[in-house]
């Protein structure tokens, strides 16, 4: 797997000019990304993100001339949660190596439990079950969790189960996450590289522990959360590119986050 990943950096590492379209590998890209704005989501407790105008409009010299300055916490749209989030002396999101972050990736889909239980925790046997179709979870993938919120997206109540902030909003979130016990069996039993999800958190809106972030990362394994378009990504079989803002000391970063889909 480590092979397959080495090739494609290669790929993308040598391409120039018009060699590009002939040798980049065939596929259909696609973006996981929110755009930041004033309807990003954020959690709760944090500020939401903000953009203001430094300059505007053309100048005395006659060039138009636009600059912009914004202000965002670590944690809130498409973002990264670095090991160092919830595991102390783990990585920072600059000490994050990059083949963690340009991997193969599954997705496992849990769309229709989760549809009828906003607390929904995706458990062992959704693993074991994905399994059983498409063979072991691969070495060194990346496995993005599709619950079905990001049609909720931007919408704060019906994304996160509360449009409340601050403490009392925290305590009203409702959203699915990965149980626990599933976490344990990724880093006992699969050596991936990152886990990512649709909601605003690795664990569901409920969880009082953040067991399974600290199960991660105690094993330097990043999360990726609020993911964009999953159900665009197949199953099995696309690559992904993720790169954070590269903040030194970061507990997490915005993140954008891509993926190639094979041909089909």
């Amino acid at each position: 797997m480590r092979v397959t990943v080495f090739i494609l950096l290669i790929g993308l590492l040598s391409l120039s000019g018009c060699a590009q379209k002939e040798r980049f590998p065939s596929g259909r890209w696609v973006d996981l990304s929110y755009d930041f704005s004033s309807d990003t989501v954020y959690w709760p407790t944090s500020d939401p993100f903000k953009k203001e105008t430094v300059s505007e409009g053309f100048t005395e010299k006659g060039y138009y001339y636009s600059a912009y300055k914004f202000c965002a916490a670590e944690h809130g749209g498409t973002h990264l949660d670095a090991p160092i989030h919830f595991a102390e002396g783990r990585r920072s999101v600059d000490e994050i190596p990059l083949a963690q972050l340009i991997a193969l990736a599954i997705k496992i889909d849990v769309t229709g439990r989760a549809s009828t239980d906003r607390d929904y925790r995706i458990s062992v046997q959704d693993l074991t079950s994905w399994e059983s179709q498409h063979g072991p979870i691969p070495e060194a993938s990346i496995v993005f969790l599709q619950t079905g919120f990001g049609k909720y997206w931007p919408d704060r109540s019906k994304y996160l189960g509360t449009d409340k902030r601050g403490p009392e909003g925290v305590a009203e979130l409702h959203f699915p996450g990965l149980h626990p016990e599933a976490a344990d069996w990724l880093v006992k039993n699969r050596k991936v590289s990152a886990v990512g999800i649709d909601t605003a958190s690795i664990d569901y809106g409920q969880s009082q522990d953040f067991e399974s972030h600290v199960i991660l990362m105690r094993q330097n394994i990043p999360a990726f959360e609020n993911v964009a378009n999953l159900d665009e990504v197949p199953a099995a079989g696309a690559h992904v590119i993720a790169m954070p803002m590269k903040i030194k000391g970061g507990s997490g970063a915005p993140l954008r986050i891509i993926a190639l889909l094979p041909d089909r």
